[in-house]
């Protein structure tokens, strides 16, 4: 064989190298893919794409909010206000329009439309509202009502009332967002209830105040929470099984200087 035939048979040789060594190396690749989708926990994704974003933990005026999970037995006794043209038109916490004239409510905690019984404990009167938003961010009042809820209420004048606000049910939406069925909730009254009484980013304080409290012969917790890219360490109170026990104590813990101490469930 000449030189040139030598050449010319490496080349040919060469040239086709890659094609049959892609083709196999290609389906290995695909194959490995293939069984670490499959070999992987399935479910992950998909569950956390069901947390709506209203039911995540959030922070107003420094203070950390978590979400109830559920508003099953709640009943609350407070001041309700209202808000109407500031914010007539504008989004809600869960993306609808606010509209002033609708009869519903802005509830800092509970889930995303629970439909509530909202009674004034000044002249008797009750309406039913649905939650499409959050607030109020303001001490000691529990809820805040459309314009369209208040004038049921009769409190538009007065601006605030003494209210008792009782869950009812959960109004359920298909994927589309459009109006569904009614879930009506049990009258259950009982559950495993905390009050959160600090929120710090440092460990070591958030240590001091349980230690404090477990000194005093009280069950407390700490639970560590993301936020916004930030790191909280959450200090919490067991305060019984009843939500009115465990309104009784937030109150109890407020009037000793614990003012952002507020209620949660498990």
């Amino acid at each position: 064989m000449t030189q040139k035939n030598k050449m010319i048979v490496c080349h040919c040789f060469c040239s086709q190298k890659p094609h049959w060594f892609a083709a196999p190396f290609f389906h290995i690749l695909l194959f490995s893919v293939v069984i670490v989708f499959l070999t992987s926990e399935p479910g992950i994704a998909s569950r956390q794409k069901r947390i709506p974003a209203t039911q995540k933990p959030y922070i107003i005026n420094n203070r950390l909010y978590s979400p109830l999970p559920s508003a099953v037995g709640y009943e609350e006794y407070g001041i309700a206000s209202w808000y109407g043209d500031d914010f007539h038109g504008k989004p809600t916490s869960n993306g609808e329009t606010y509209n002033m004239h609708g009869i519903t409510a802005a509830h800092k905690l509970l889930p995303m439309h629970t439909m509530l019984l909202v009674t004034n404990l000044d002249n008797g009167r009750e309406t039913v509202v649905r939650v499409n938003d959050r607030g109020p961010f303001i001490q000691g009042r529990i809820i805040d009502l459309s314009y369209g809820a208040a004038r049921k209420l009769a409190i538009v004048h007065s601006g605030t009332a003494r209210v008792k606000v009782t869950a009812l049910g959960e109004l359920k939406r298909d994927s589309s967002g459009n109006t569904g069925r009614f879930k009506k909730y049990a009258d259950l009254r009982s559950g495993e209830y905390y009050v959160q009484i600090g929120a710090f980013t440092q460990k070591y304080n958030g240590i001091k105040l349980q230690e404090k409290f477990l000194d005093a012969g009280h069950h407390a917790v700490i639970q560590k929470a993301r936020v916004n890219g930030k790191t909280f360490y959450r200090v919490q109170v067991y305060v019984g099984k009843t939500l009115n026990s465990a309104r009784r104590s937030e109150q109890a813990l407020i009037s000793k200087g614990y003012r952002g101490a507020f209620v949660l469930a498990r």
